[in-house]
Order: structure tokens, then sequence, then C-alpha cells
């Protein structure tokens, strides 16, 4: 789809503007999210709104720890089998639906088997959950799996109504029906998603905004300047470049927070017959490709030095970053020497997906510039976000520029996208040795055991390369001065509770 120019994009959204009161909140996002349906969605931006709409029952403070949210305690057994958890019993959905066991136990049920469900291997582990009492939830486990948590503070633990979900089922992602903050009003694609207060929240005392209005505007010069202009009070992803002039605005405030996640470029390995390249089906290509990017120099040309070069799905303040396995320092002559042993002969083509905003199509440019001088020509297929993952996840690609906003435990970052079956595995990459060692780590809540078992299955990644890392983000917003309340994640998302706008 392509990118509204700018003064459409002001237009669109002053008109919008004239809608809205002063209670109401308006943030631009980068993307467009996909389904708004916590068990079908993918998209980072999802989750943003997400984190408005549907409660979960577990989340995290901003050090990263496990906070209670719809679950107000839990307890493992001793023997890793069982997960007993109890619930608040002042909860809702936003139909009006009381928020309990049962309630619990459908969700679970449907993020294990709606056929749309891309939280199935998130929940694999569960072999049943039962209700043990009006507010208490019993999940039993086919083995011990310390990621769960983990996992029902994510999409996996968001909950919807059961009787909503019943009557619409993959139809809820264009009607949703969560338990958050804030309840649906409207969607219309590429444009806008509006949210209003729900009365019946829990904590709706702690909630200072009508209406929140989340406006997708992949450019981010346009982000900024609908921001300065008053026709938004927040955004997400603020281009690194616009860091020094955001701070030197009195009318705006500026915040970050060190990322969890990566960016990097997933490549098509075994997803039908656009994997059958030399790109596709020799790891010596792809370790050619990574060893002709610099990613020192992509971080200062781009990112303006605010973000850290990445090899692995942990950044290298991560306690689970492999110290090693650092950064390999570009090699071009290495690289060239790969590819002629790969059985390449004159210069290999290679197209790669980009989302089409300004700041991934220079990171792009620039990565195209570095591998020509290789022998690799890559052409840029810059696409609308949704439809790149789309495309990707049909096989309809050779490789995608693509990043994930990282998670609390390190499974999160690594097992659904490497492990043969793994949900978000759009490679189809599949290893015996790197699924064994993914396996065993989720079964050990020993952190010295896990680590070792990442690290292992880390250094065979390495060398196969069906993701090839780039950098790690620092999360970055921009707001308007009199937004107040905000307090910045690791996890990049926007939390509205005791947030006010002037």
């Amino acid at each position: 789809m392509r990118q509204r120019p700018l003064w459409a994009a002001l237009l669109a959204t002053a008109a919008f503007a004239g809608h809205v009161s002063a209670a109401d909140l308006r943030i631009g996002l980068q993307e467009d999210p996909d389904a708004l349906d916590p068990a079908q969605a993918r998209t980072f931006v999802g989750r943003i709104v997400f984190e408005s709409l549907c409660d979960k029952l577990v989340n995290i403070d901003n050090a990263g720890n496990f906070v209670p949210e719809l679950a107000t305690e839990w307890a493992w057994s001793a023997d890793g089998m069982t997960l007993t958890m109890k619930l608040r019993t002042d909860a809702k959905f936003h139909d009006g639906e009381p928020i309990n066991a049962a309630a619990v136990v459908a969700n679970i049920e449907r993020g294990k088997t709606l056929e749309e469900s891309r939280r199935k291997s998130e929940l694999a582990s569960v072999a049943s959950v039962a209700a043990t009492g009006e507010h208490e939830v019993v999940f039993t486990l086919t083995k011990p799996d310390a990621t769960l948590v983990a996992q029902l503070s994510d999409r996996a633990g968001m909950l919807v109504s059961p009787k909503a979900a019943a009557e619409l089922g993959a139809g809820l992602g264009k009607n949703p029906v969560c338990s958050g903050e804030f309840k649906f009003v409207e969607r219309i694609d590429q444009d806008r998603i509006v949210l209003e207060k729900f009365a019946d929240h829990w904590n709706a005392a702690n909630v200072h905004i009508d209406r929140v209005i989340f406006l997708p505007i992949p450019d981010t010069t346009v982000r900024l300047a609908n921001l300065r202009s008053g026709d938004l009070h927040m955004l997400e992803r603020l281009a690194p470049s616009d860091v020094a002039g955001v701070k030197a605005d009195a009318a705006l405030k500026f915040e970050s927070a060190v990322s969890q996640g990566y960016q990097g470029i997933t490549v098509n390995v075994n997803n039908g017959a656009r994997s059958e390249t030399p790109f596709g089906k020799d790891a010596r290509v792809r370790q050619a490709l990574s060893l002709a990017i610099d990613r020192e120099v992509v971080n200062q040309v781009v990112f303006e030095g605010v973000y850290a070069p990445g090899n692995q799905p942990f950044p290298p303040t991560s306690v689970w970053y492999d110290q090693s396995n650092p950064v390999q320092p570009r090699d071009v002559a290495k690289a060239k020497a790969l590819l002629a042993e790969a059985g390449v002969t004159g210069r290999l083509a290679i197209e790669m997906q980009a989302a089409n905003n300004p700041v991934q199509l220079q990171l792009m440019q620039v990565i195209q510039a570095m591998a020509a001088e290789a022998g690799i020509d890559i052409s840029i297929k810059a696409t609308e976000f949704a439809t790149m993952l789309n495309e990707q996840t049909a096989g309809n690609y050779d490789s995608t520029q693509v990043g994930w906003s990282g998670r609390t435990d390190p499974d999160g970052n690594i097992h659904a996208f490497v492990t043969c079956k793994g949900g978000l595995n759009d490679s189809k990459f599949c290893n015996d040795k790197v699924e064994a060692l993914l396996n065993e780590a989720r079964t050990s809540t020993d952190q010295a055991v896990r680590k070792a078992k990442y690290d292992e299955a880390g250094k065979i990644l390495a060398e196969e390369l069906p993701i090839i890392y780039l950098y790690h983000q620092t999360w970055l917003w921009a707001m308007k001065a009199g937004v107040s309340g905000f307090v910045p994640y690791p996890d990049g998302m926007i939390r509205l509770a005791g947030v006010k706008v002037e």
C-alpha cells in the first residue's frame, strides 16, 4: 500500500482533531496493527493497543519484574508441573460478563485450539487448565516450563470475553471485546483506532483519559510534524535523528528505555519455492551478507549512535547475552571468499522486504550499499508493515528486514522464531540440536542452566543465520509538555494508567 503524502496525512489528522475533546489522547503509531485479537495478532503496534484494550493475567513493572494484573498471585508446585493462579474478584469484560476462572479456562483453550491462533506454541506446554474455584485456576503442564508466566504476561495471557469469542470466532479481531482500561469504539484501517474509557474497570479511578485515538503514521517526519502542530499528544519510536531537536523544544518532552528486542533480517530458508536460492539454501551465503555489514557504522549513520549493534536475539546489556560471541567486524574480503566457496559466480541478487517508513528504508539503503561492495545486489521492496508480515508468513519472500520488540524471558526472543514448528518461524528453519536445546532451556528455573543452553544454541544459529541480527533499539517517545504521568517501560509499551493531558 502506498504511503500517504505529508500534506494528506497532516490534513487527515487535523480533520479528525475536530472530533476530540480535551480529555482525549492522540498517539501516533509507526504502523497499523493487524487483527485486534490477542490470539491472532503478531505486530508490535498491536501490543501497544492491547495494553489499553486487553488486561492480562500478569504484567511487568518498569524494571522488568512480573507483577499482578488479573492474577493477584501465583505459585509453582515443587516439581514444576502445575501453576496455580488466584484471580481478582472485581474485574469484568467490556460486555459486562464476569472475569472468573471459567473465563480464563475458555481463553487458554481458545489460544490452544483456534485455527488462526498464533499462541499455540506459547501454550504448548499446557496439558490442561482447570477452574478449581470461582477465582482460582490451575495449569497442568506436560513438562516443566519456566517460561509460562512470561507468556501469560503477553498476548497468551490477555483475556477476551468468552461470550463474544464464541459468537464471532476469528471475526473477533474486527470487533474486540476485552477487559482493559479502555474499550473498543471503531477502527478504520490505515487511519485510526478509537478506544474509550471503560467506566467499570477495576482500575478506573487511575484512568484520567476519556478516549485514546491511535493513528498509524509510518513517516517519522509526519508523526513529529503532527506532534509539534498539536494534532498528536504523543508518538512512539521517535527517529533517533530527531532526539536532539525534541530535547531542545520546551513544548515537548522526551522519554526513552532500553529495548528487550532486536532488529534483523529474516531469511527464507525453507518456506516454499522462494527459499530455493543460494541465499536460502547455503549458510555461507548468509554469513557473507552478515560479514558485509558494518553494524557500528549502521548505528552511527542511521541511528545517531543511540542504538546498540547486535548479533544475537538478546541485547549486550542482557544477562542472557553470550559474551564469547561478540559482534564480528566487517570483513568484505572474507565475505567474497565465502560466496566463492558457496559456488556463487558473478553478482548475487537478493530481494529484501522492508517496512515503508523512512528510518527502515534508510537502514536498508545503507545495508544495500555495504552488500554491493561484497558482490551482493539487494533490491528493496518497501511494503506496508502488516502486508509485509503476511507475505513473510506465506513464504512469498526471499528475506525481510524485520524485528521483534522483545520479551522479559529470553525464551520469548528465540523459541518461536527458530524451533521447527514455532508460531513465528516464517523462515521455516529447523535444526534438531537447536530444537532440543531450546526445549530443554524451558524446563529449568536455574538461570545458569538455562543460559548454557541458550549459549550453545546461539553458536549454531550464528553459523546457520536464519536470522541475521543487526541492532537493538532504544525505545524513544516524544510527547507534548502537557502530558504527565507517562512511565517508560523496557518492552516499549504505552501504559496509560496515571497519564493525564492538560
